[in-house]
């Protein structure tokens, strides 16, 4: 339970019915090839028993006659192996940005919501409130699908969260973790992706939900790290929308909240500039996103996360068909 709450947590409140309507016509899909050999939802290039026919080839000396295909015997009286791709489960890992710009937020908190630390103190639905509603339903979704689920609560490297599991009560260690976890200090790029790296054996769906707003060649560097061992990686920019969209009328003081001192603004006067800078930003990230073979969606924090993870899925599963049609 958040942190001064003597309410148990129920993890239902962190997963709104909406969005579990609007994910429920989509899987999560991973662009490279799964690997293991659990009973998933990932077709693997592997080749043994499962449940997928794949190809035949020829039956050599030392060979199981247990997939012998009799029919094809029986039609050219040549004897060929039958082989199968394996369908398997996906290894993902969602990391989440639990550093102290994520405690921003200008909404009230949401109604009926289970609540985190980020927002216990101000009432405020926070970056952090909402990269964990994506988290939980991401998580949800995976889980539905048998597929093995880790969560990383990260600031100066991973300092939370649950370890990889696909089991039924594991939903609700995830939406516990997230629920619990303290927002503060400041984000080290390289040290989360040497962790990330370190405590996920095979490859994997890396999902980083964050604010991003980080100089990109920090972010660069860690994708890259990821990318070099065959994973895969969604980038999730969770951003407020007043970050978004900078409707300041008046002049007002900004708080640093990673260190940073407090500074006046006019902003008008630095309305446009700030737009501009932080479009060129998001394009950039989304650019070095693409060059590396990943997705990135960016979030609005007055917005249900539904429309956007639906868009997202259905993007992925769309390259999916597309692989399989080649």
């Amino acid at each position: 339970m958040p942190e001064g709450s003597t309410t148990p947590l129920r993890a239902e409140q962190y997963l709104a019915p909406e969005t579990l309507a609007q994910l429920a016509p989509f899987e999560l899909r991973a662009k490279m090839v799964a690997e293991g050999a659990m009973n998933g939802q990932h077709v693997s290039l592997r080749q043994g028993a499962a449940v997928e026919f794949a190809t035949h080839r020829q039956y050599t000396t030392g060979d199981s006659v247990r997939h012998l295909d009799w029919k094809v015997f029986a039609r050219n009286d040549k004897l060929y192996i039958k082989q199968f791709q394996q369908e398997t489960n996906l290894n993902i890992a969602i990391l989440v940005d639990g550093s102290a710009s994520m405690r921003f937020g200008t909404l009230n908190t949401k109604s009926g919501w289970g609540g985190t630390r980020a927002q216990s103190t101000e009432n405020q639905w926070t970056k952090y409130d909402h990269a964990t509603a994506i988290a939980a339903a991401l998580s949800f979704l995976s889980l539905a699908q048998r597929d093995r689920v880790s969560v990383g609560i990260f600031a100066d490297g991973i300092r939370g969260g649950v370890r990889r599991s696909s089991s039924n009560d594991h939903w609700r260690a995830v939406v516990q973790a997230l629920a619990t976890e303290p927002v503060s200090d400041h984000v080290n790029w390289s040290k989360v992706a040497d962790q990330a790296l370190s405590q996920n054996s095979g490859r994997t769906l890396f999902i980083i939900i964050s604010d991003f707003l980080a100089p990109l060649d920090q972010i660069r560097s860690c994708l890259a790290r990821l990318r070099h061992r065959g994973n895969d990686v969604i980038c999730c920019v969770t951003l407020d929308q007043m970050e978004l969209r900078f409707n300041i009328d008046a002049n007002a003081p900004f708080d640093g909240l990673e260190g940073e001192p407090t500074i006046e603004v006019d902003s008008r006067s630095v309305r446009q500039a700030y737009l501009t800078a932080l479009d060129n930003h998001l394009s950039e990230l989304n650019r070095v996103s693409r060059s590396f073979g990943f997705d990135s969606a960016v979030f609005n924090t007055h917005e249900s996360v539904g429309p956007v993870l639906s868009a997202l899925l259905a993007k992925r599963q769309a390259f999916a068909r597309q692989r399989s049609a080649r």
